[in-house]
C-alpha cells in the first residue's frame, strides 16, 4: 500500500482505540456462561393459594405436568404440625477447606448473613448442606431469623440447639438434629444461587421458587410453573374430595375411581361421578 493509505488506516485505528479501551474491562470480566439464578416470581396471591394445598396435591400436579420429583427427601418438621410457605432464599454450603475459609467474606458480610437479611415472613431460607448430619446452624445464628420473622427454614442437613429453635417459633424442616459443629465440616459460599436439596435424590431450588411444607414434607414449586401447578393440584384435591365422599356413602374398593390421571373419560365411573356433581374436567 502507498503512504497515504497507511496514514488513513492508522487514523482509523487511533479513532477506534478509546472504544476498544472502554470495552476492555467488560471483556476482561466475562466469565463462563451461566443461566439466570431465578426462574421467575411468585406473587403474594399465588403464594397464599399454593399454601392452601397439601404437599401431596402439589407433587401430583407436577407429576401430571411431567416435571421431575420436587419433594425434598429427608426434610422433616422439628415438631408435628409445622407448616411453611414462602419464596426461596438459597444458601449453598461447600466442604471445609482452609483457602475457602480464608477467601470467603467474613463476619457480617458472610454469604449466610447476606441470605439472612433477605428473609422475612414471606421467605423460606433453603440451606444446602454437605451432609445430612452436619449442622447448618443453631440458636445464636438463627436468633436473627426469629428477629426477621422468617417464614420457614428448610435444609437437607441438621440443626442444633433444638429447644431454642423451637422456642423461636418459625417452622423448621431438617434431616435431623445434631450436636456437631457446622464450621468444622463446611463453609457458607453462595447466597441466592441455584442449589440442590436432598442427599440421595436431590431437588433443584432456584431463588424465588415457592416452598411449601407440611406434615408430609417439603415441596419445591418452580416459579415458572406455579400457576399451572396450582390449577392442576387444586382440581385434583377437589376430585379427591368427591371420591372420598362417595366412598364414605357407598363403601367399596377405591380402584373404581382412584388413582386417576388426565384425560378422564366421560364413560368411566369417575367421569360419571364428576358429571353428577357438575364438575368440569
Amino acid at each position: 500500500c502507498n503512504l497515504s493509505t497507511m496514514f488513513v488506516t492508522l487514523g482509523r485505528a487511533l479513532r477506534r482505540a478509546p472504544a476498544l479501551r472502554s470495552a476492555a474491562p467488560s471483556l476482561a470480566c466475562r466469565s463462563l456462561a451461566t443461566g439466570p439464578a431465578s426462574g421467575g416470581a411468585v406473587s403474594d396471591e399465588m403464594l397464599e393459594k399454593l399454601g392452601t394445598l397439601s404437599t401431596q396435591a402439589l407433587v401430583d400436579g407436577l407429576w401430571v405436568m411431567g416435571w421431575p420429583p420436587a419433594m425434598v427427601e429427608g426434610a422433616r418438621g422439628l415438631k408435628p404440625g409445622q407448616k411453611c410457605k414462602g419464596r426461596a432464599i438459597t444458601l449453598r454450603m461447600v466442604p471445609q477447606r482452609p483457602d475457602i475459609a480464608a477467601d470467603k467474606p467474613a463476619g457480617e458480610i458472610s454469604p449466610e448473613y447476606e441470605a439472612f437479611e433477605l428473609c422475612g415472613p414471606k421467605e423460606v431460607l433453603c440451606i444446602s448442606s454437605v451432609g445430612p448430619w452436619e449442622s447448618v446452624g443453631g440458636d445464636i445464628k438463627f436468633l436473627r431469623l426469629k428477629q426477621l420473622g422468617l417464614g420457614g427454614l428448610v435444609t437437607d442437613g441438621s440443626v442444633r440447639d433444638t429447644d431454642e429453635i423451637l422456642s423461636y417459633g418459625f417452622p423448621c424442616f431438617s434431616h435431623s438434629t445434631t450436636a456437631k459443629q457446622g464450621p468444622a465440616a463446611m463453609q457458607p459460599w453462595e447466597c441466592n444461587g441455584v442449589i440442590e436439596l436432598g442427599q440421595t435424590n436431590p431437588v433443584v431450588v432456584r431463588p424465588g421458587d415457592a416452598i411449601i411444607g407440611d406434615q408430609d414434607g417439603v415441596v419445591v414449586v418452580p416459579a415458572a410453573a406455579a400457576e399451572k401447578v396450582y390449577e392442576i393440584a387444586h382440581f385434583r384435591e377437589t376430585v379427591e374430595g368427591i371420591i372420598k365422599e362417595e366412598l364414605v356413602k357407598n363403601p367399596g374398593p377405591p380402584g373404581k375411581y382412584y388413582p386417576f390421571k388426565p384425560p378422564i373419560k366421560p364413560e368411566s365411573p369417575l367421569g360419571k361421578l364428576l358429571d353428577s356433581k357438575g364438575i368440569k374436567y
